[in-house]
């Protein structure tokens, strides 16, 4: 006796209510960048750690269970799954010192497909400030993982994310993208190699030794064959770690306005929600170039009405072109197929993940039914599970290659009651 189709259907129905499947049309990205909205302005939205950790709380509290937070010098994006996007940005704006008004704006908004998309220009460099930025990758991944620890990052991020990590890393072995050295630190050496005369007698300092203070020491240390520079950082013993391994000299936070007042150059990559340097430790000084590299940022603003201090910021800094970021568009055609052929990948495996539930619910009800003598006479069971396991591969088959979801589901099951007896 074969079961109605109407009673399949219902069956099926039921199962899929009961699936938890995963809607990317609620998978949303809104943020802001340099694009449209200045240092100043992103600065009212970066994200330090205590911030986000609080967040991440909130989103869990709050039934939002995949959610990250990428922030860095030129964005503040969140992403995440969520019936509105009003939900994503409010926990967003709630622990930034900036409104929600002012972060719509600016605000850039990606859904579904496209928000996916962005995901992977994003991790490649094309979107960032300096084309082919690989310092990206390694936010990227710090932001997934504190999410992690937090509970959420899930089977969809999971996967998503390392399909992007992937995608990535093709385009730096197989592109140009990201050859030679441009970065928001290494166009703060190109600057002060273009504007300092004599950098040999030049005294130093560098505020922050966290990664882009790190990736400046080196670059000065390196292309400009100084060791004349001072490490302070908020942790002494960073300083003095990153000082030992680069051959220069570091002081604690306390003397910050004695090297302050040595310093010809400063450069400030400290991550601070207020400023560092003050206008009361520049007046009455020296003759200073200063470098804030820092979102917000960490050098008050009036400093730049003093006569002897020229200040350059970040956004300054990234206007920067030499003949290494013309390589670099050339590139970007090569990046943007690779971009697709991993899109796709990722696409692959989330319309048959949409199909999983789908599945598991048929293999249950084909035990069901083979144990139900109402539906199918009992006969030799020791091939039961292979000849399940085949009626399964072959809807996945169908499934992958047509959207008929009930009716593959009918066929399975008058397929399965069809050879019971065989």
């Amino acid at each position: 006796m074969k079961p109605p189709k109407l009673f399949l259907l219902s069956l099926y129905h039921r199962q899929l209510m009961q699936a938890s499947l995963k809607d990317i049309s609620k998978f949303w990205i809104a943020g802001i960048n340099y694009k449209k909205a200045d240092a100043s302005t992103r600065g009212q939205f970066a994200i330090q750690s205590d911030q986000y950790s609080n967040l991440l709380d909130k989103a869990s509290a709050n039934g939002l269970n995949e959610v990250f937070v990428l922030s860095t010098c030129n964005r503040t994006e969140i992403c995440g799954f969520a019936d509105h996007l009003s939900q994503l940005v409010d926990l967003l704006c709630e622990q930034t010192a900036g409104t929600k008004e002012a972060f719509l704006k600016s605000a850039y908004v990606k859904n579904g497909y496209d928000a996916i998309e962005h995901l992977f220009n994003v991790s490649a460099g094309l979107d960032s400030q300096i084309l082919g930025d690989y310092e990206i990758i390694g936010q990227i991944k710090t932001a997934v993982k504190l999410a992690k620890e937090h509970g959420c990052i899930n089977v969809f991020f999971e996967r998503l994310v390392n399909t992007v990590l992937q995608s990535s890393k093709a385009i730096k072995n197989q592109t140009e993208l990201s050859d030679g050295t441009v970065s928001v630190s290494f166009a703060a050496i190109q600057y002060i190699r273009q504007n300092v005369k004599r950098i040999a007698d030049k005294k130093i300092l560098l505020l922050g030794t966290g990664k882009i203070g790190k990736s400046t020491c080196k670059n000065l240390v390196h292309y400009l064959e100084t060791k004349n520079i001072t490490l302070i950082n908020r942790t002494e013993e960073k300083a003095a770690e990153l000082a030992r391994g680069m051959g220069v000299k570091h002081a604690p936070l306390s003397e910050l306005q004695k090297h302050i007042s040595q310093a010809d150059i400063i450069l400030v990559a400290t991550d601070s929600a207020e400023p560092i340097i003050l206008l009361s430790h520049l007046e009455e000084q020296s003759d200073k170039l200063i470098l804030d590299l820092s979102i917000p940022y960490n050098v008050e603003a009036e400093a730049h009405q003093l006569a002897h201090v020229t200040l350059v910021n970040v956004d300054q800094l990234s206007k920067l072109k030499d003949e290494t970021l013309a390589r670099r568009e050339a590139e970007i055609p090569k990046a943007k197929t690779i971009i697709a052929e991993h899109i796709s990948d990722f696409m692959e495996w989330y319309e048959m993940r949409k199909h999983v539930p789908v599945l598991r619910a048929i293999k249950i009800k084909l035990k069901e039914i083979h144990n139900n003598p109402l539906f199918i006479p009992l006969s030799n069971t020791a091939h039961t599970e292979e000849k399940i396991q085949r009626v399964i591969n072959g809807m996945a088959y169908k499934m992958k290659g047509q959207n008929r979801k009930g009716c593959h589901y009918i066929e399975a099951i008058n397929e399965f009651i069809a050879t019971g007896t065989n």
